[in-house]
């Protein structure tokens, strides 16, 4: 009786620390470089399903060159909510080409969707303000290893 109390809680142990991962930052995501015009974007690619649905969640802070590039298998109408989401991100609906499509300013800790103008295979979600601080908009063209020719 008692290997099995000490199994039971050796259990409940293991999901209480798995339940405080699904809380927490991705943190060991793969980063690459991207470019809007002279500015450089170090970015962190959510590629996954998982690593896609925990995006930016629970970030208390991003760096202003930093952001996360969502990486679609295919193109397709994509939208974004911020349920969890503590910080004022603007998403970058984006091109197979780099070209954005469309911008969406998306409040933290909201279920309100925010979705691309038309089919696309990329998001890139940045801190909110950073493109128009840059005077980057629809239309702009990113550069970077996803949009060179395919």
């Amino acid at each position: 009786m008692k290997h099995i109390a000490i199994g039971l809680l050796s259990l409940a142990a293991a999901f209480g620390n798995l339940s405080h991962a699904q809380n927490a930052p991705q943190t060991d995501l793969q980063r690459i470089k991207l470019s809007a015009g002279m500015h450089l974007i170090d970015t962190q690619v959510a590629a996954s399903p998982e690593q896609r649905s925990t995006g930016l969640m629970f970030r208390k802070e991003m760096p202003q060159s930093e952001g996360m590039l969502f990486v679609f298998e295919q193109a397709t109408t994509q939208c974004f909510w911020m349920k969890n989401t503590l910080l004022p991100l603007t998403a970058a609906f984006v091109a197979d080409d780099g070209t954005i499509v469309n911008l969406a300013d998306m409040k933290p800790q909201t279920t309100e969707s925010h979705c691309s103008a038309q089919p696309v295979r990329y998001v890139l979600e940045m801190n909110q303000g950073w493109f128009g601080k840059k005077g980057i908009k629809a239309g702009f063209k990113l550069a970077g290893k996803p949009f060179e020719t395919q």
